[in-house]
């Protein structure tokens, strides 16, 4: 049986109707920016534009402007143009329900109901049920994809959408977008920061999923991004499998593994996943997460925005001592504001 083909056209996604609702989506918490609003203040003629180009097939993505940010590792984040952007935003609204629908229950990472908190109660679900209500070892193996987002082969990208869109000219319109960017040579890599690129990625690596999950048998997996676990009653189970994960990487993704981002180990060790560290009955908050946190606190001088947002993160680990620290820094700033 085939796989399921995607019935949007590629006169839906181009639509008037649908640029123009795609437009009130993007601009939500955007209006206050210069760039949209100089799109903005010609919105009709910007947006008449724009369909014109794509009836005829004759639009072309724009350059990219280049930042780099700290988050907590040095990135480089590429923003496409107001234009483009809004043109991704009507691809994104028609291609993600369906492909959404195509994926795993177990990928958390930037899908709608999904997320960081609900991975890490994923994790703790079934490392209870590995465990046997925690009377037994649970072995995880943790790896993650070296470069994730810049090694991304973009032919082998098109050729599994090409699996799915049966429309040649949607192909056409995700071509001018996918190939709009290169990272380190040309045809590879997908610019981070980007709405679609974040389906995208989800759609390639759903590639991998699949395969882990049917062909591999690995009951207890879940990714989120590029970092991926599998729990196992056994060590040896995680290390027969573990060659077959890195060969279909490479060989039908093109991708590679961090050599020293692989590991198998007990849980009771304690396993560093999503920025805690997980334990048979609790998690706490990685080192370096709680350093950077502390760091951010002291910049805005205890703000009480601030220190809400992360006395949220820390409520879903064992962090009363932490979120009493914090607590505490924020009291001289609450102190002055009376």
């Amino acid at each position: 049986m085939g796989k399921t083909q995607l019935a949007v056209s590629y006169e839906h996604i181009t639509s008037l109707e649908n640029l123009l609702e795609a437009w009130r989506e993007f601009v939500r918490g955007k209006r206050k920016r210069k760039d949209v609003q100089e799109f903005e203040l010609r919105l009709t003629s910007n947006v008449l534009a724009l369909h014109k180009n794509l009836a005829a097939k004759t639009y072309t993505h724009s350059a990219y402007e280049a930042f780099s940010i700290s988050d907590p590792k040095p990135r480089s984040i590429h923003k496409a143009t107001v234009r483009d952007r809004l043109l991704r935003h009507a691809i994104y609204r028609l291609l993600y329900p369906f492909f959404d629908k195509t994926f795993i229950a177990s990928s958390y990472s930037c899908r709608r109901e999904k997320g960081t908190h609900k991975a890490l109660d994923h994790f703790k679900r079934l490392a209870y049920r590995v465990s046997n209500n925690h009377t037994c070892t649970v072995w995880v193996l943790k790896c993650d994809v070296r470069k994730f987002f810049a090694s991304i082969d973009q032919e082998r990208l098109v050729a599994i959408l090409a699996e799915r869109i049966p429309d040649q000219d949607v192909l056409w319109l995700l071509g001018q977008v996918i190939r709009s960017f290169q990272s380190t040579r040309e045809g590879v890599g997908l610019p981070l920061g980007n709405l679609t690129s974040q389906l995208l990625v989800n759609i390639y690596m759903n590639e991998f999923d699949q395969f882990v999950k049917h062909k591999l048998k690995a009951k207890y997996y879940i990714r989120y991004a590029d970092d991926f676990v599998v729990l196992s009653h056994g060590k040896n189970h995680l290390l027969k499998i573990l060659p077959y994960m890195e060969v279909f990487l490479r060989d039908k993704l093109k991708l590679e593994m961090h050599p020293n981002k692989i590991s198998v180990q007990t849980l009771a060790s304690g396993v560093d996943f999503l920025g805690w560290v997980h334990f048979p009955n609790h998690r706490i908050l990685r080192t370096g997460t709680k350093r950077r946190m502390f760091r951010r606190i002291a910049q805005v001088g205890g703000k009480e925005s601030s220190v809400q947002s992360y006395l949220g993160l820390l409520s879903h680990g064992n962090t009363k001592k932490l979120c009493a620290k914090i607590t505490m820094l924020a009291r001289p700033r609450r102190g002055r504001a009376v």
